[in-house]
């Protein structure tokens, strides 16, 4: 991971009583002033002396790729990049903490505009619950700066954040429209107020649902095709105390128990399956945790999974996958009634480099890659069915797998959530060779298939193993979001291993 560099201000861009006077209404507030710095170097010295470096992503490193990286300071200095490098013809996208897993954050011989130290809060309003932040910042800074300013007096707090790992920057949630484990929630796009972005030209342009909305619509799920999100405001809500409640439960009823907790008031849940193919109880039996407000509860967990323990039940997964899910579910059954705070719950462990114990376990080299399917909710069980029976075929060997909700998503153009589905995400182990990549992206078309069976879709961040066919069933407006790109980037500023992937595709 990028640490974020200490030279990293907690600081308002405007007056705070400035911030407090907006009047408390439904339009959106204009966007605060972003701050940069007086004297920017030369953008075009910098291009020119960039030299090519090896990246990769963090998590799958299936992505290696040589290009030169511009790592500005300031929004000032991303802006005379992006100038710099349009006036050099060269095409660039942005990277935040490079956890994507299809290349949308990579450009092979191009470069990669590194947002990293644009990581300053800006601007908050209290009485309204929004928040102003470079799109530099990385969710735990941000939650540090709500805990600890004295300002949010409303005890405001993020609604949602991609879970499984916390150090990825708000830019990339916006680009690629994450979502957490909420269970009546919209992707990240409903909880963004609006986006100061970069344009191919270099200047920054304002964008909301109120102002430009058709570029917003774009952005937001945009891959980073559409500029740079050089800053974001985002939409609040007041942090609360929550109570785990834990239980064993079948695929089959799962469905059912999801739609109980909702109605009785339970706002965050998920359901993490077994994984052992060679067991009856494979993608069927699971451990359904939801989450219920207690309102005057005080925060109480004392059992947490350590990093020790993550890492001992990921190698146990990889050799005793049975062994390893029963272990995982005594621990969590063990949890039922404890108390967390409603974004504390959203955090996690995630171990950089855990696979080197595991590879060496294992005599090869290789790591997790993550899908993740929808299909309609009463179709769930079925489609799990359906689903376990094309891993076994393929011989493919899950590591850990998840069920959540998502409400349709009514903003975005290129919507993964065009539909309030059940989401199932499947971490598969892939191994580092050639034969071991090409079974892993048969058994990925595989699920892609099984999805679309029951008129569903996949997501597109994890990989670039679709066929043209699953592409524009799973996502019909494709087409659009690529003539788009197009029309608001002629000159092909904004270039991505993703994009290009997938226009050829189109193309062929």
């Amino acid at each position: 991971h990028i640490p974020i560099p200490r030279r990293c201000e907690w600081r308002l861009a405007i007056p705070a009583a400035t911030v407090r006077a907006i009047p408390s209404r439904p339009a959106t507030p204009p966007m605060p002033a972003v701050a940069s710095s007086t004297a920017a170097p030369s953008a075009a010295d910098a291009l020119a002396a960039a030299r090519h470096e090896s990246l990769n992503d963090v998590h799958a490193r299936l992505n290696p790729t040589r290009a030169r990286v511009l790592r500005p300071a300031s929004v000032e200095e991303a802006c005379a990049a992006v100038r710099a490098c349009a006036a050099a013809g060269q095409a660039l996208i942005p990277a935040g903490a490079r956890h994507a897993m299809g290349g949308q954050q990579f450009l092979a011989d191009g470069v990669v505009l590194d947002t990293a130290a644009l990581c300053r809060v800006l601007a908050f309003d209290d009485a309204r619950g929004l928040l102003t932040v470079e799109a530099g910042i990385r969710w735990p800074a941000l939650l540090q700066w709500l805990a600890a300013s004295p300002d949010n007096t409303g005890g405001w707090t993020i609604r949602q954040k991609q879970t499984g790992a916390d150090d990825f920057s708000l830019g990339g949630a916006v680009a690629s429209n994450v979502h957490g484990r909420g269970l009546a929630y919209a992707p990240f796009v409903e909880d963004v107020e609006a986006l100061i972005l970069i344009d191919a030209q270099g200047r920054l342009v304002e964008t909301s649902r109120e102002q430009r909305p058709e570029l917003f619509a774009l952005a937001a799920g945009g891959y980073g095709l559409f500029g740079v999100v050089a800053a974001l405001t985002l939409r609040l809500t007041p942090r609360q105390v929550l109570r785990r409640e834990v239980s064993l439960a079948r695929v089959g009823d799962l469905h059912a128990a999801f739609a109980r907790a909702i109605a009785t008031g339970c706002t965050y849940g998920d359901f993490q399956f077994a994984i052992d193919p060679r067991s009856a109880d494979f993608l069927d039996l699971g451990v359904l945790s939801c989450y219920r407000p207690e309102p005057g509860a005080a925060a109480c967990a004392s059992r947490h999974l350590q990093a020790e323990d993550f890492a001992r039940l990921l190698l146990l997964a990889h050799h005793a996958p049975s062994r390893a899910f029963a272990e995982y579910a005594d621990f969590y059954l063990a949890t039922d009634g404890q108390r967390y705070a409603s974004d504390a719950q959203q955090s996690g462990v995630y171990l950089d480099g855990y696979h080197s114990a595991v590879d060496r376990s294992l005599g090869h080299c290789g790591s997790e890659m993550i899908t993740e399917l929808y299909v309609p909710r009463p179709a769930l069980a079925a489609f799990m069915a359906r689903a376990a029976d094309s891993l076994r075929r393929h011989r493919a060997q899950p590591i850990y797998g998840t069920v959540r909700l998502i409400e349709r998503d009514p903003t975005s153009v290129l919507a993964w959530a065009r539909e309030s589905w059940a989401c199932v995400i499947f971490n598969l182990h892939v191994h580092h060779d050639a034969v071991g990549i090409e079974t892993a992206a048969r058994a990925f078309r595989a699920l892609i298939d099984d999805a679309l069976r029951f008129g569903g879709s996949y997501y597109l961040t994890y990989h670039r193993w679709a066929t043209r066919a699953q592409l524009e069933a799973a996502h019909p407006r494709i087409g659009e979001f690529l003539r788009a790109k197009r029309e608001f980037d002629p000159g092909g500023v904004w270039q991505s291993d993703w994009y290009r992937h997938h226009l050829a595709l189109m193309q062929a």
